[in-house]
């Protein structure tokens, strides 16, 4: 599927981590029953898409087994799926993995989009049916923020996004994202100059998703400047706020946060402004 500009309301997808280790709500919904409890909050606040999660992907995390990815994901996304709104069509899920077995058998119990931040997963959702979104990275998220550099930050990511996003069409994905992978292998200048000219992504022509929500970026911008030492992540609401609000004025069909409330309101104050249909 591909869409040079948006004309429907921007797309929320709400973050749900069920990790002991993620960098802003690291344990807090590791819990199953604090999991489900927040995915279906996440549901009431308005997301159109709950992004389920079982392996950080924090600058220092480590990979984390197929087998314990499944026992914290699948309950969740099985319990979600019949949730009513799900079921009839209203949300999605979304499972964050770069792993196939993981991605499959997340497919298997209710989610119908994967969320691949290796880019490595267009022939799993070929296979399943699901929509599939490539993100770009450099490194691993235990390397990733070692010193990344670029030549042209913004020329090398659209050329990436476009190579893999044209390869997973020619496997087979009918729905096809790009997401530009703000704060994975990226210095905060880096992460300025894409969102600088996020519209150059969205030229690309396929859905653009945009993940700004708490990154240390935003501390460091909040401190002062892109080379200050980063607020915490409690502090970082307004940064998440107003750039997933720039993206999605720039043309990004969606965007992943923590505060799904507040940017559901934003997404509609975007659409009623650019008279896109709500």
């Amino acid at each position: 599927m591909r869409l040079y500009a948006s004309l429907v309301s921007p797309l929320v997808m709400g973050i749900l981590n069920v990790t002991p280790d993620s960098f802003f709500d690291g344990g807090r919904y590791f819990d199953h029953d604090a999991a489900l409890r927040r995915g279906r909050e996440i549901l009431d606040e308005g997301a159109d898409i709950v992004d389920v999660g079982g392996e950080s992907t924090r600058p220092g995390a480590r990979p984390v087994a197929e087998a314990e990815q499944l026992a914290r994901v699948l309950p969740v996304l099985e319990a979600l799926a019949e949730d009513d709104r799900v079921r009839s069509g209203g949300a999605r899920l979304s499972i964050d993995t770069t792993s196939p077995g993981v991605a499959r058998a997340a497919v298997g119990a209710g989610a119908t989009i994967v969320n691949d931040v290796s880019a490595g997963l267009a022939g799993v959702a070929a296979e399943t049916g699901a929509a599939y979104v490539a993100m770009h990275a450099k490194g691993t998220p235990e390397t990733m923020q070692t010193a990344p550099r670029y030549d042209d930050v913004v020329g090398e990511v659209c050329a990436f996004l476009s190579d893999r996003a044209e390869a997973a069409a020619a496997a087979g994905v009918e729905e096809v994202w790009v997401d530009p992978g703000i704060g994975f292998g990226k210095t905060a200048h880096h992460n300025l100059a894409l969102l600088a000219r996020l519209e150059r992504v969205v030229s690309l022509g396929w859905p653009v998703l945009v993940g700004t929500s708490r990154k240390s970026f935003l501390g460091r911008l909040a401190a002062g400047g892109p080379e200050a030492a980063p607020r915490g992540v409690e502090e970082r609401f307004e940064g998440s706020l107003a750039s997933a609000t720039w993206s999605m004025a720039c043309g990004a069909a969606a965007v992943r946060v923590h505060d799904v409330r507040a940017t559901v309101e934003a997404a509609r104050l975007v659409s009623l402004s650019s008279g896109a249909e709500p």
